[in-house]
């Protein structure tokens, strides 16, 4: 990443509530993003990248925003690793509260969009995992929906 982009992320991420359009979108993104990698405990850089290509899509090209999910997404990640108050339990309520907040969101969890990062992991419990966690996500969303 160039170095510009770092230095703005460093100021951002103390202040991105602040600076960033949308900052609660992305910050729900990067959750089911950062749910579907932390249950698999051998993710790789390459999570990573599928989430920024990912993020290129979802905002038309604009490489800062599909950055700063990417960075969200892996800061997430490191936070339930390092047991840092964050687990994948936490994750889970955290979203389900924030769609009681906001049932829009529920439009933004892609199910398909999702599905590359199963396909990176290698472990058959960890993909059975990871594929538990889509299926309660899709039913999240089916339920929100339904309710709106």
């Amino acid at each position: 990443m160039r170095l510009s982009f770092r230095i703005k992320h460093h100021f951002f991420s103390a202040f991105r509530e602040f600076f960033v359009h949308h900052h609660g979108s992305l910050e729900f993104r990067a959750k089911v993003f950062a749910l579907v990698i932390a249950a698999n405990e051998k993710a790789k850089v390459e999570n990573f990248i599928v989430v920024k290509d990912i993020g290129l899509n979802i905002y038309n090209g604009d490489t800062d925003r599909s950055n700063l999910l990417m960075i969200s997404t892996k800061e997430l990640v490191q936070k339930v690793r390092d047991d840092n108050n964050l687990d994948i339990d936490s994750l889970v309520t955290s979203i389900q509260n924030e769609l009681k907040i906001v049932p829009r969101y529920a439009k933004k969890i892609d199910i398909k969009a999702l599905k590359p990062l199963v396909l990176l992991s290698h472990d058959e419990d960890t993909i059975s995992y990871q594929n538990n966690i889509l299926e309660f996500l899709q039913t999240t969303k089916d339920e929100i929906l339904n309710k709106t």
